[in-house]
């Protein structure tokens, strides 16, 4: 009699804990089926010692503890911009300094030779407007009209006046008078590069894309800080001293390029 009494109060024991046990997973069950955000996914790979399987939860579109960590240590590094927008040129008669030619290279070559069939460069023609085209489109300088003014600068590349044809300087870089010869580059590139950064450094803030091969890119940049040049007639008095109408002849001589 007192056994059974002693059974009876162990299995109403055992049944009451399995009843605790159950009731949270139950509850549990509950939660999960009215929250349609939340799924239910089995692991049949990690076991319980009562040799059920457990449940694990995923909140779904939701951050596991693992990647919101990993967010915190590394976020996310934004990109920096490291190109520029070109406006296009759409006019012979637009004389602003940044831009995209209008002229072909053939044109130029052309426009070179029918006032000067041996010119005195270090490359041939071709190879030389190559360059203005190349360095132009780097620094977003309009190439035919850099390449214009290099034609007045050297006269056709005849020369004749205090810079000599192996200079490589296409520009008159660095020659202040009569005195003074100015810059050397050591090839015919270099120095229609010193060119171009030497009009990127009057027309923009931004620094050449390349090593600065200019020696008075320093010099008109620290001159002229936040102010810049957006035209070619705003050279007048400033490349060429007195000037007056430096700019306006080499947009002259662009346009008549752009007949060839």
């Amino acid at each position: 009699m007192i056994f059974n009494r002693c059974s009876r109060v162990v299995m109403a024991g055992l049944f009451a804990g399995s009843l605790a046990l159950a009731l949270p997973h139950y509850t549990e069950a509950r939660h999960l089926a009215m929250n349609p955000e939340m799924e239910t996914k089995v692991d049949t790979n990690h076991k319980l010692k009562m040799g059920g399987s457990s449940t694990r939860t995923v909140e779904r579109g939701k951050q596991s503890l693992e990647e919101r960590i990993a967010a915190i240590l590394h976020p996310p590094v934004e990109k920096q911009e490291t190109g520029f927008r070109v406006p296009q040129t759409m006019s012979a008669y637009d004389d602003a300094i940044i831009g995209t030619p209008l002229a072909s290279q053939e044109q130029c070559v052309k426009y070179l030779l029918s006032v000067n069939p041996q010119p005195d460069i270090s490359v041939s023609p071709k190879e030389l407007v190559s360059y203005y085209y190349e360095e132009g489109a780097r620094e977003g300088i309009r190439p035919d009209v850099a390449f214009a003014q290099a034609l007045k600068e050297t006269g056709f590349f005849r020369y004749g006046g205090t810079v000599t044809p192996d200079q490589n300087n296409y520009c008159g870089l660095g020659t202040t008078n009569s005195d003074v010869k100015g810059a050397y580059f050591s090839s015919a590139q270099m120095g229609v590069r010193a060119q171009i950064q030497h009009l990127l450094a009057y027309a923009s803030t931004r620094k050449p894309s390349e090593p600065v091969v200019d020696p008075r890119y320093g010099l008109v940049r620290s001159s002229y800080g936040a102010q810049t040049l957006n035209s070619w007639t705003d050279l007048n008095g400033r490349w060429a001293v007195p000037g007056y109408s430096y700019g306006q002849s080499i947009m002259s001589m662009f346009r008549e390029m752009l007949s060839k």
